[in-house]
């Protein structure tokens, strides 16, 4: 028995696969077994057209591929060259179980790409499971990408059998993932970030209390709720806070690609967080995951490591807007179906938008509102008291003023969440402020005791929950950085506390 190794995707994981070969006695037959989907079962065809149009002869044999192991439900073409690469060795006695081989294969042999090869290997080098393998030359450009993994590009079948055959291989070398962008350097990690503000914080005028709250959910990936009249601002600010975002590791980067290929995307390998905003009428299994025989990825998971914005929010269904409660507090989810279990990270910052009532008019100074007390209880109650406890940052805006004026540009606040950041790495922080658990809290978040005394009354006057008084410390800590300052003083507990909703 002759065998390559190979892998399948799970989820969001990928497993790795023996891909084991037999020719026994018997009728002719071929036959692939271990739960093998239709892609890989009409393989068969690719392979026996590939085999023949290279001058291969079937030997009289019955031959046997088995993806192991057995109970992993298997798919993709990139099966097809491992399953031809191990028929055409036939008697070849060197060891090739090491290899790890991926591609899909032409009628006449030749190597083409798989989308799922990014996110197969990139989750295998994660594991630490794969150090080299056999890829498409085409795929080159993005697998390249990947540290600690020595790829071997190649074109044809025959091109991988040389190479399966050879003792001495080809100059190639294990790539580390450097970025040609600007970037912080703590601890020997490089942390990319670019310059480049499409969207940008100048063309807001006024606003100045949404901008601050802006900066301060940026810094430490705090959850934002924004209120206000149609035209105030909401969406301006919401579309331009992924700009200011804190820098991105090289694996964030790569993770963040590896999530543009799963929605379908060609990666673009930029230092620059992704940005989810799905329409108020998707449905739950759109926004979540879900499928019936494969739990599919949704917004949530896509927007890891980046921002979820919700605009309309009261126009969402309530069943999203409580089960988005729990990747707001634990963030991940996990999707249960009857065929797949998965968990996917959601390590978002979510923005939330809305009206201050039905009509939008309740804040205006000019429009009379048209809502009744009843309308306005009833809209504003979709959003749960539970859900609400989940958001850092509320900030009611003004309406629009002929003396509104630009005041603050993306550079300026990127500038300012740079430098916070860097001050909460400087802390040994694993995680930004947004993300700390309740032992990080208390290690990072410490008060003195006239911030105590501030904080023991805002519980008494206001009955704030354990959950509120934890994320008000965050807050407090996020705006401590922006300031530049070591210790949680009083003014920013109090400006945390104002930014809650009451």
């Amino acid at each position: 028995m002759k065998q390559l190794l190979c892998a399948t995707f799970e989820g969001i994981d990928a497993s790795s696969v023996e891909v084991q070969f037999t020719a026994t006695k018997g009728l002719p037959a071929f036959s692939i077994v271990g739960m093998a989907n239709t892609a890989i079962t009409e393989s068969k065809e690719r392979v026996k057209s590939a085999l023949l149009s290279n001058d291969f002869t079937f030997p009289p044999k019955r031959l046997t591929i088995n993806l192991a192991p057995s109970d992993l439900r298997k798919e993709g073409s990139h099966f097809d060259l491992p399953i031809a690469a191990l028929i055409a060795l036939g008697n070849y006695e060197g060891n090739v179980s090491d290899w790890y081989v991926f591609g899909e294969l032409g009628l006449d042999g030749s190597v083409t790409e798989n989308t799922l090869l990014y996110p197969i290997i990139l989750s295998l080098a994660n594991q630490g499971t794969i150090t080299k393998a056999i890829v498409p030359k085409v795929s080159l450009p993005k697998l390249s990408k990947i540290p600690n993994v020595t790829f071997f590009g190649v074109e044809s079948l025959q091109e991988t059998l040389t190479l399966l055959r050879s003792d001495i291989l080809p100059e190639s070398k294990a790539h580390t993932s450097t970025f040609d962008f600007d970037h912080l350097i703590h601890n020997d990690k490089s942390y990319y970030f670019h310059e480049r503000y499409p969207l940008d914080f100048i063309d807001i005028k006024g606003q100045e209390h949404a901008k601050r709250s802006a900066l301060i959910a940026a810094a430490g990936m705090h959850n934002l709720l924004l209120e206000g009249s149609p035209g105030s601002g909401k969406s301006m600010i919401a579309k331009r806070l992924v700009h200011i975002m804190p820098p991105l590791h090289n694996n964030e980067i790569l993770e963040c690609a590896k999530l543009e290929i799963l929605e379908g995307k060609e990666p673009s390998f930029i230092p620059q967080r992704p940005f989810r905003s799905p329409h108020h009428s998707s449905t739950s299994a759109s926004i979540f995951g879900g499928g019936t025989h494969k739990a599919q990825i949704g917004e949530v998971g896509l927007a890891n490591n980046g921002i979820l914005f919700f605009d309309e929010l009261p126009h969402f269904s309530k069943t999203v807007l409580e089960a988005l409660r729990e990747p707001l507090e634990d963030r991940h989810i996990r999707i249960s179906r009857v065929n797949a279990k998965v968990t996917y990270d959601a390590n978002f910052l979510f923005v939330g938008a809305m009206n201050p009532c039905p009509c939008g008019n309740l804040f205006s100074t000019t429009t009379a509102c048209r809502c009744s007390d009843i309308e306005i209880t009833r809209y504003k109650s979709r959003l749960s008291d539970p859900f609400l406890d989940r958001i850092d940052l509320y900030v009611q805006m003004h309406a629009v003023s002929a003396e509104d004026k630009p005041s603050v540009s993306s550079h300026e606040l990127h500038k300012k969440v740079r430098e916070a950041f860097l001050r909460q790495k400087e802390r040994g922080q694993r995680a930004l402020n947004g993300a700390l658990n309740d032992a990080e809290i208390a290690q990072y978040c410490p008060l003195g005791p006239e911030s105590q005394q501030v904080i023991d009354q805002a519980i008494g006057r206001f009955g704030l929950s354990f959950r509120a008084v934890s994320r008000i410390l965050k807050v407090a800590r996020t705006i401590a950085d922006i300031e530049g300052s070591s210790d949680i003083e009083k003014a920013h507990l109090l400006e945390a506390l104002s930014y809650r909703k009451r």
